[in-house]
């Protein structure tokens, strides 16, 4: 490749790069700081909803209708999300998730690749993973009011308080966990 031609891709980068910094009042190093809090959250949603799903996908025993129900519901719910928080994060001129890959450079919600899962485990395992959930969401919700962006904060406090109800309803469905075989 030529200078020339390095320079010209170089340029198109950049420009390119510039045109999806959507015009906002907020200070570049705002919008930095709420995009590095947001796209984890939007990676470990992905996470979630594709654990869920193969919960849903991959369940059996006395419980299978009900629980079938309630993981696509929850997964459901995880999905749209998604593109709440990464339509915030291109609102205020940051960028989002572009791929797999980077879903798991991101995520903290670890998969689950077992080939089987008791229904007892996997109703504990999504209850931790939307503690887990709660408690990023209220820490993004502080760096979003920090950086005086409180139409994202409204919308991750939206996200926290079905994050809890879905734990609520996990939490206690696996207090009768003699029951969910």
């Amino acid at each position: 490749m030529t200078t020339k031609e390095r320079v010209s891709s170089s340029t198109k980068t950049t420009r390119s790069a510039s045109q999806l910094a959507t015009v906002t009042d907020l200070k570049p190093e705002e919008v930095r700081a709420i995009t590095d809090t947001v796209n984890p959250l939007i990676a470990d949603s992905f996470a979630l909803y594709v654990k869920t799903k193969n919960y849903h996908w991959h369940l059996s025993g006395s419980h299978f209708r009900e629980y079938h129900l309630l993981f696509d519901t929850h997964a459901e719910e995880i999905l749209a999300s998604i593109d709440l928080m990464a339509e915030r994060v291109r609102r205020i001129g940051g960028t989002t998730i572009r791929s797999i890959s980077h879903i798991h450079q991101l995520q903290s919600v670890q998969d689950d690749n077992d080939d089987f899962v008791p229904p007892a485990q996997m109703l504990h395992n999504l209850m931790q993973d939307n503690v887990s959930s709660a408690t990023k969401y209220r820490a993004a919700i502080e760096i979003c009011d920090k950086n005086r962006d409180a139409a994202t904060s409204n919308v991750l406090q939206d996200l926290l308080d079905q994050a809890e109800r879905r734990k609520w309803f996990l939490f206690e469905i696996v207090q009768g966990e003699n029951n969910t075989q």
